[in-house]
């Protein structure tokens, strides 16, 4: 009785065993077989843009995108660290350079695929030059892009700049400021809903687009494309920029193929970088 029972735990057990080495050689294969880029995308232009390449070149070069969205600038860097995201696309050097200096990222930036030029709008007025003494002006509270507003400021002469500060000026950099206008800085997702308070808000090119602005129409000042340093790229951990599923995502990305789409769909709201 005993050598039976003992003969039947041992048949069955070996039967567990036996399934759970199937079913895990399964996962595994899966997982190894699994040559899907993840990637991590603002939703205007970015993942617009990912999602063309998507539908339209990625299968003829044997390339498996899953885009993964983000509300806002920080979450996908995170991801990135935490090996959530295999890539993102979402930000520009100067912004990348900051999170860096501030988080220690050992990541590397690829080739400038696009710019969404940054722009000045108003709900209260029709020109700068309308824009009242002590007027209340919106702009973005991360490092580079408050930088960047400021400067785009500067160049349509509503305040001037101490020499040499470039794009890492600050309120303190302000060197003469005429209308005594007031500084709100607000989280770069928030600007939009801003235009009910302020004279002024400088908002980013994807916000702006996201929330049906048309900054080649709608600006009262917008930045220029040429020499932009502030063109949106991808991102990957550094060591990542040599897999294959990236190389073929990049040359996607910089093709002609998108450049037209960029063009056709954006109306120069969105510029091609390359």
């Amino acid at each position: 009785m005993r050598r039976r029972l003992l003969a039947t735990l041992l048949t069955a057990t070996g039967l567990v065993l036996g399934l759970a080495a199937c079913g895990g050689s399964d996962d595994a294969a899966g997982s190894a077989g699994d040559d899907t880029l993840k990637v991590g995308v603002s939703p205007v232009p970015h993942a617009e843009i990912l999602t063309y390449v998507k539908d339209n070149l990625a299968a003829a070069e044997g390339l498996k995108l899953d885009i993964v969205e983000f509300n806002d600038y920080i979450q996908p860097n995170v991801a990135l660290r935490e090996k959530q995201i295999d890539a993102n696309y979402f930000q520009h050097v100067p912004y990348l350079e900051e999170e860096v200096a501030a988080k220690g990222y050992k990541f590397t930036a690829l080739k400038p695929v696009h710019i969404e030029p940054l722009g000045v709008y108003s709900k209260k007025v029709k020109s700068l030059a309308e824009v009242p003494a002590g007027g209340v002006v919106a702009i973005p509270n991360d490092p580079s892009n408050s930088g960047r507003a400021l400067n785009l400021l500067a160049r349509n002469g509503l305040i001037t700049l101490k020499p040499g500060v470039g794009v890492k000026a600050t309120e303190r950099d302000i060197a003469t400021n005429p209308k005594n206008l007031k500084f709100s800085s607000l989280e770069a997702a928030q600007l939009p809903r801003s235009l009910e308070d302020t004279a002024l808000s400088v908002i980013n090119g994807n916000y702006a687009i996201e929330t049906g602005l048309k900054p080649a129409q709608d600006a009262l000042a917008l930045e220029d494309g040429k020499d932009n340093p502030y063109a949106n790229l991808v991102v990957v951990r550094t060591g990542d920029e040599g897999d294959a599923r990236v190389v073929k995502l990049e040359k996607l990305l910089h093709s002609p193929e998108v450049r037209k789409f960029i063009a056709d769909k954006y109306q120069g709201s969105v510029l091609a970088a390359f």
